[in-house]
């Protein structure tokens, strides 16, 4: 993988639309909507950089994450690392109600944590309580950057969502990390590749910020300035 180190929330656009991810990271567009800036305002509290405890959980905010072997970077919303003492059981459990197996505390573990820990990213997502895949690929690559960072297994995260103030827990499945270091893979070839894919329009692009930059309808494989194109050459 290369060293070039990509920010994990690309593998959320990648999957929700290969051309949004190729526009931003191939040809550096940025814009801003009222999705992106509620978007803004849900992670403000997040992005505020610190450590506290709460209720015996450490909370690490807005921590600095990266993986050398996919060639990520980015940030946690917050990562609780719940702590036990040494040979003891870990108090982390998965959703579906079994005891996770203890991690060993590493030389480079978070601070405040015991001999043991457990590590569990949680994401700030808007929207009401609804599974999307590709916010939990982005949260099971948070999870990858953990593992590599501090040498121990990351077994289950949760994503908050913001509308329904509820929280979905997630299980870093073998299948869901398959998912995650393939998008890894493939959205560093299309970084390689410099060619954006051709636009596709579909339902939902008129909320993307990038609208006006994609221009689906028009440059569309259907759209009106492809047919127009071929009627310049036709005799």
């Amino acid at each position: 993988m290369t060293d070039d180190r990509l920010p994990l929330s690309l593998l959320n656009d990648y999957l929700y639309c290969s051309r949004r991810a190729a526009l931003k990271v191939v040809e550096g567009w940025r814009s801003a909507n009222e999705h992106t800036n509620r978007g803004d305002i849900v992670h403000e509290h997040a992005d505020l950089a610190g450590y506290e405890v709460v209720r015996g959980v450490a909370l690490l905010r807005a921590l600095p994450v990266w993986s050398k072997q996919w060639g990520l970077s980015g940030r946690c919303d917050i990562v609780e690392v719940h702590s036990t003492p040494a040979g003891g059981e870990t108090a982390g459990y998965a959703p579906n109600g079994s005891v996770l197996p203890s991690i060993p505390r590493s030389k480079s573990a978070p601070p405040g944590v015991g001999s043991h820990a457990v590590l569990v990213p949680v994401e700030f997502k808007l929207g009401k309580r609804k599974q999307w895949r590709n916010d939990d690929v982005q949260l099971c690559a948070q999870a990858l950057c953990l593992e590599e960072m501090f040498e121990c297994r990351v077994e289950t995260g949760a994503v908050f969502h913001a509308d329904s103030k509820r929280r979905r827990d997630v299980v870093f499945t073998p299948e869901l990390r398959e998912q995650t270091t393939a998008a890894a893979e493939q959205l560093h070839a299309l970084l390689a590749s410099e060619v954006p894919p051709p636009a596709v329009y579909r339902n939902g692009c008129e909320e993307c910020s990038l609208f006006d930059i994609c221009l689906p309808k028009a440059t569309g494989s259907q759209g009106r300035a492809e047919r127009l194109a071929r009627q310049l050459f036709q005799t």
